[in-house]
């Protein structure tokens, strides 16, 4: 099959996708496409919203119509690395024998990642950057396609301990949840509450999965759209020589190397699912503030002055 078919192909099995979700997931639209993104691009989401949006189910669900394995892990003070990556124990005839914990599945849920202490935390970072573990000096490689999609409540800060900036990094997407609208809640009412729960089909396979992100990356990008990209999260930086009075008024720190490339391959994903064969400056922008919302550090003056990620970046495209 051509890559132009596969695109076609993946065009149609991406809308069956969002018909599947749909059954158990009402509106958040943008939000799942944002996940979904994340997945074609082989990389990592963040889900920020209050208790009840149902940021659980819809990993859980996203999961299921991927046919992937899945496990959850929630994060509480008290949680160990070795929890989460395994542990080595010695079994009857007096040898180690490795014991794979949770993180050896296609997706994991980090549930509410930040109540764990960033020891912890620090568990997730080679597999996330590399798809591999290391416990007792001894190496293993994930099964691909690997996804850690983690949910992180943002009102709630008794207990917790956020993120540092290098995992922050590591996530492609922060995907903000917002309320629902009062039809949406009410769909939502009606659905939970009888006695019918809906089947979900498993419309991909794991080799399939990778496939497509093969596909997405060789999807031709023009010089202009790269340089569109990087010029964007240049202009993150207050450091540069080409920094903005605005950008040194309300930024300390900008988005890195990281952010321009996940800005083109989300931009390819974002092209491939709207029937496009190669991106433009349109879809760089589409995704631009799910991938730059969580590099950028505000100083103390855009806090003060109430002025949010979304303004900074809307400004800046």
């Amino acid at each position: 099959m051509s890559d132009v078919a596969a695109i076609d192909a993946l065009v149609n099995k991406h809308r069956e996708l969002r018909e599947e979700i749909a059954k158990i997931i009402v509106g958040q639209d943008e939000v799942v496409d944002q996940i979904l993104l994340s997945i074609y691009a082989g990389g990592h989401a963040l889900l920020i919203g209050v208790p009840g949006l149902a940021k659980t189910l819809m990993i859980n669900t996203i999961a299921q119509t991927l046919g992937l394995d899945f496990k959850r892990i929630q994060f509480t003070p008290d949680l160990m690395p070795s929890d989460i990556l395994g542990s080595e124990i010695l079994d009857q005839d007096r040898k180690f024998k490795f014991i794979k914990g949770p993180i050896f599945a296609n997706i994991i849920l980090a549930d509410e990642i930040n109540r764990t202490p960033p020891k912890t935390q620090a568990a997730l970072l080679e597999a996330m950057q590399e798809r591999a573990v290391t416990v007792a000096g001894h190496h293993y490689k994930l099964d691909l396609p690997y996804f850690v999609l983690a949910t992180q409540n943002p009102i709630e800060q008794e207990g917790t301990y956020p993120l540092p900036e290098a995992q922050l990094d590591r996530f492609m997407f922060a995907i903000s949840l917002n309320y629902p609208s009062i039809q949406e809640e009410i769909d939502i009412v009606k659905n939970t509450t009888n006695d019918e729960t809906p089947e979900i089909r498993s419309l991909f396979t794991a080799e399939e999965i990778v496939a497509v992100q093969h596909l997405i990356r060789r999807i031709p990008v023009t010089d202009e759209v790269i340089a569109y990209a990087v010029n964007l999260v240049n202009a993150t930086r207050p450091n540069v020589e080409t920094a903005t009075e605005y950008v040194k008024n309300y930024i300390d720190w900008g988005a890195g190397p990281r952010a321009s490339q996940n800005l083109i391959l989300a931009a390819k994903a974002h092209a491939a699912i709207n029937g496009k064969y190669a991106p433009d400056i349109e879809d760089v922008k589409a995704v631009a503030y799910g991938i730059l919302k969580h590099r950028i550090i505000k100083n103390y003056k855009a806090v003060a002055e109430g002025i949010g990620e979304k303004e900074i970046i809307n400004t800046l495209l």
